[in-house]
């Protein structure tokens, strides 16, 4: 390892297959804590490179427990993070109004690593009981229309670098990986990306693939849509620049999509946010979001009545029935 280091340390890069060597050896736990930090280190200092990116996805593929969900149309709401705006958890309430208006979720999450609560301390917080089961799985799909997948059950190098996240708690390439490396392989995602260098990356990555996507990033450096500023969408066919205009809503200011900073009080926000005592701020947030999942998987739908859908399945209580009817199958 330290010849790796000493090599990057030079500001030189990886090849593909060395990347992906390399994050195999992590996975396979084969390195320690300082040598783990070292190398994620390397690349907070310096641009990742796509190949790099590339590698290090392909590794954690390759070694993911896969999870078959075959018959189901899957989409995941997945960002990032690593914005370091510590918002309430947009993308998890999104993905239970997007059940709620009739798609099929199959939720990739982990704990926080450098903000306050991730989407899984809150679904832990609130009653959900991680699984990597497959018939379990796939129940709560069947009955509820959504499921959560904890990455670290499911990604075995997600597991071995959690410690040294949680002490670093810094933005990593790890935060880059974990929307693409869901071990279901969703038909559809949507991607919410904390900068524009990483969404034209993702892009190039996805336009390899066959899935079905989006790529969010706001301007102002949140990896959703925030209505804090214009915000840059990438789907298969298209690369424009939205106001909240587009979605028909208004502007929001940057305090009023606050976490509170711990688990428990952005559980908090989550519960009223779902059982309709969320501020018109708030709202608005998580049905823009939720719309433009709704409008990526249903693409013969046009945004503005994905937007009403999204509307009526928060408003309507369709979102909270959904997450009721999966917490009470625990």
């Amino acid at each position: 390892m330290r010849e790796i280091l000493n090599y990057l340390f030079e500001y030189k890069r990886l090849t593909k297959q060395e990347a992906e060597d390399i994050l195999t050896e992590i996975t396979g736990g084969k390195l320690t804590d300082a040598e783990i930090a070292a190398f994620i280190t390397v690349f907070n200092m310096r641009t990742i490179s796509i190949d790099e990116l590339e590698g290090f996805r392909n590794a954690l593929l390759k070694t993911a427990i896969p999870v078959d969900f075959s018959g189901f149309d899957t989409i995941d709401l997945c960002g990032t993070g690593g914005d370091g705006k510590d918002t309430f958890n947009i993308s998890t309430l999104a993905a239970f109004v997007v059940a709620g208006a009739g798609a099929t979720v199959a939720k990739h999450g982990n704990y926080a690593a450098s903000s306050g609560c991730g989407s899984s301390n809150v679904m832990e917080y609130l009653g959900y009981k991680f699984s990597n089961n497959h018939d379990r799985l796939r129940t709560e799909l069947d009955q509820c229309g959504i499921t959560f997948l904890h990455a670290p059950l499911f990604n075995p190098a997600m597991k071995n670098v959690a410690s040294v996240r949680r002490a670093l708690r810094l933005k990593t390439f790890f935060n880059m990986l974990g929307p693409m490396v869901n071990p279901s392989r969703p038909q559809n995602q949507v991607v919410g990306v904390f900068s524009l260098e990483l969404a034209r990356m993702y892009n190039y990555l996805y336009q390899k693939s066959t899935v079905n996507y989006a790529i969010i990033h706001s301007l102002d450096g949140y990896d959703e849509i925030s209505l804090t500023s214009d915000f840059k969408v990438l789907t298969n066919k298209s690369d424009r620049i939205h106001s909240p205009d587009y979605l028909g809503m208004k502007a929001v200011k940057v305090e009023e999509l606050a976490g509170s900073g711990d688990v428990p009080g952005t559980a908090a926000i989550f519960k009223n946010i779902l059982e309709g005592r969320g501020t018109i701020p708030q709202n608005s947030v998580v049905i823009s979001n939720a719309a433009m999942a709704l409008s990526t998987y249903f693409p013969p739908k046009g945004m503005e009545q994905c937007l009403e859908e999204a509307k009526s399945s928060l408003s309507g209580g369709k979102a909270l029935n959904v997450f009721t009817k999966l917490i009470s199958l625990q």
